[in-house]
């Protein structure tokens, strides 16, 4: 009865089946995500393959004998609905062969985005970029963002061949095909075989998670069943996504030494199946929470995590650096796709096929956003109107369509406007403002970590006028006016602020340019200042935007003490950010190619954001 429930459940964890093809397999898996605690090799051993034809898939689960003494089914399940593919000796060879684990992977790529970008940022020439972006190529494969690893049928035939070029394959060499396409198609099947072998690292790093750390006896003693739920969450699913998605493509690049396409793929998985990265990434708060807490009230747990991230397969990587994959995977995935649709050929079937998985990857990562947003919202708005006291009549402040947009004390100028007498502090007075996304808050803080609220109006009712040639007494001093206050009149608040950068980021948060909010960003931004990051920088206010390696934004506004608002290129999302954090991009040609580029990923739905705005800009 056992063994028929473990059969139903696609689980197989016997020590050795006879039945099964490969009898002398330590284990065999039959369903994607679970492997035996003790496995510390590849599920499947790589097999010498003399000849360059596939190596044979195993049969299909309904053919397969059962076999008695497989072991208890392990808890959680994953989905039933979700696609269940059966496992192949070359999947297994090749995500363990490629070496690299995603976070690895991921690193090296941005990092030698960076240097790329640099190196065609000292060129004057466009031709001359191109071809140091080549030679660099050439010169470090393993670094590179193009880097590939070689197809499945090649690792399995020459094991020390790692993450090489697309071109650089022995059967694309001899084949003869680099002779007849032409160098931008040579890059657009780069730009696909890295989608390809970028999905196998992220596959191989997901089965490290489930079989090293969540299927580990000790760690499953220590925690209980709700806590182990919170912090692996649904990624039993999210691996079984990605092992069928990665299926696919492995079948694709196996048609044709030249890819066809590879974004029909994403797009037909996308639509079908990645919802799943939606309900793992929504639960991040939650889980970060749960692993400190978890790390602060459990010394053994905390203990055995250590013991785990030491062994030689995590390769120096945190236990934290895996519970983020997906998030970091579905985000990716989308600027690949972005990668390729910037080198298929204009107005072709590709291109539309590339639009479309590109438009249901972003429908993805922003319900993934809004996800991880809504939980911690939802939390700070009932901190807040705990916090509060009225002194005027009361506001609701909590609403499912409110969030905080910035808070902060300012000093407020006492007395009329006209008065220009600055020679003591007492003129000013501390004042605290809460900014939502729809309406202003005026308080001044109370004893026991209260707020007094006095004014209040809603955002679109504000304006802002920054005083200019005032002299040092006056300076990052700016008027706030209220066209209709918490009384229905109009009124207007000196104020001043810590710093300049302070003074533009309250300026710009509480009324931001009505004319150019809804105009299409590449028609006002030509020739924009741009900047790459070269650090990676989390957010720290509402205002600010978190950035990751080799991001590109265009520079909208700048202070003298460091900081800068940009708007990134991507994803068109707005922040501030400290200017430390990125390198100017000073090559103007470079900067013409970048927002070209970024006017095709989304001139789809440029018209659409006119109509609607974006509400995550400010």
């Amino acid at each position: 009865m056992r063994a028929r429930q473990c059969w139903e459940r696609g689980f197989c964890h016997a020590a050795a089946c006879p039945l099964l093809p490969g009898a002398n397999h330590a284990c065999v898996l039959l369903h994607p995500g679970w492997a035996s605690s003790s496995r510390t090799e590849p599920l499947l051993p790589v097999l010498p393959c003399p000849h360059p034809t596939p190596v044979p898939r195993l049969p299909s689960l309904s053919n397969v004998p059962r076999c008695p003494g497989w072991a208890a089914c392990p808890s959680p399940c994953p989905d039933p609905s979700l696609p269940q593919p059966q496992q192949t000796y070359q999947l297994e060879a090749f995500c363990w062969l490629l070496g690299l684990l995603y976070q690895e992977y991921r690193d090296k790529s941005t990092r030698q985005e960076i240097e790329t970008r640099r190196l065609q940022d000292s060129q004057t020439d466009t031709e001359e970029c191109s071809a140091s972006e080549e030679t660099l190529s050439e010169a470090e494969p393993t670094n590179t963002v193009e880097s590939k690893a070689v197809p499945q049928i090649n690792l399995l035939r020459n094991s020390t061949s790692r993450f090489n070029l697309w071109q650089d394959l022995p059967e694309i060499r001899s084949s003869g095909v680099l002779n007849i396409l032409q160098p931008d198609e040579i890059k657009l099947q780069e730009s696909m075989f890295e989608l390809v072998t970028s999905e196998a690292s992220y596959y191989k790093s997901l089965n490290l998670l489930v079989s090293h750390f969540m299927e580990n006896e000790r760690l499953k003693k220590i925690l209980h069943q709700s806590e182990a739920h919170i912090l692996f969450s649904n990624v039993l699913d999210v691996m079984a996504v990605s092992e069928r998605f990665l299926l696919d493509l492995e079948q694709r690049v196996e048609e044709n030494i030249v890819i066809s396409d590879v974004c029909d793929i994403v797009y037909q998985h996308t639509v079908n199946h990645f919802s799943v990265y939606v309900t793992y990434v929504s639960n991040q708060t939650y889980q970060e929470r749960a692993y400190k807490q978890l790390l602060q009230d459990k010394p053994n747990f905390r203990e055995v995590i250590s013991q785990l991230e030491l062994d030689p397969k995590c390769k120096g990587l945190s236990f934290s650096s895996f519970l983020i994959l997906p998030f970091q995977r579905i985000t990716r995935l989308k600027l690949l796709v972005q990668n390729i649709l910037k080198k298929v050929e204009e107005k072709s079937e590709k291109e539309a096929t590339a639009l479309e998985a590109h438009k249901e990857l972003e429908t993805v990562v922003k319900a993934c956003n809004e996800g991880v947003r809504k939980m911690s919202r939802t939390e700070q708005m009932i901190s807040i109107q705990k916090k509060l006291e009225f002194k005027i009549k009361s506001v609701p402040i909590i609403s499912h369509s409110r969030w905080l947009l910035k808070q902060g004390e300012l000093q407020q100028m006492n007395g009329p406007k006209t008065s220009r007498t600055l020679r003591t502090k007492k003129l000013f007075r501390e004042i605290y403002l809460f900014l939502f996304n729809d309406l202003l808050v005026i308080c001044r803080q109370i004893p026991g970590d209260k707020y007094q609220v006095f004014d209040s109006a809603p955002r679109g009712l504000l304006r802002v006028e920054e005083l200019e040639d005032q002299g040092q007494s006056l300076a990052n001093v700016f008027i706030l006016r209220l066209l209709e206050n918490a009384d229905d009149r109009e009124v207007s608040y000196m104020l001043k602020a810590s710093s300049q950068s302070e003074m533009k980021r309250w300026m710009i948060s509480l009324a931001p340019n009505r004319r150019t909010k809804f105009v299409s960003f590449t028609s006002r931004l030509v020739d924009c200042p741009q900047i790459q990051c070269v650090h990676p920088y989390v957010a720290q206010q509402p205002d600010e935007l978190s950035l990751e390696l080799a991001d590109v934004l265009n520079i909208l506004d700048k202070a003298d003490d460091g900081w800068i608002f940009g708007e990134r290129l991507h994803d068109q999302e707005r922040g501030w950010f400290p200017s430390s954090m990125g390198e100017e991009i000073l090559n103007p040609k470079i900067r013409s190619q970048n927002l070209k580029e970024c006017f095709r990923v989304h001139k789809s739905d440029d018209s659409q954001r006119r109509k609607l705005g974006s509400r995550n800009r400010q």
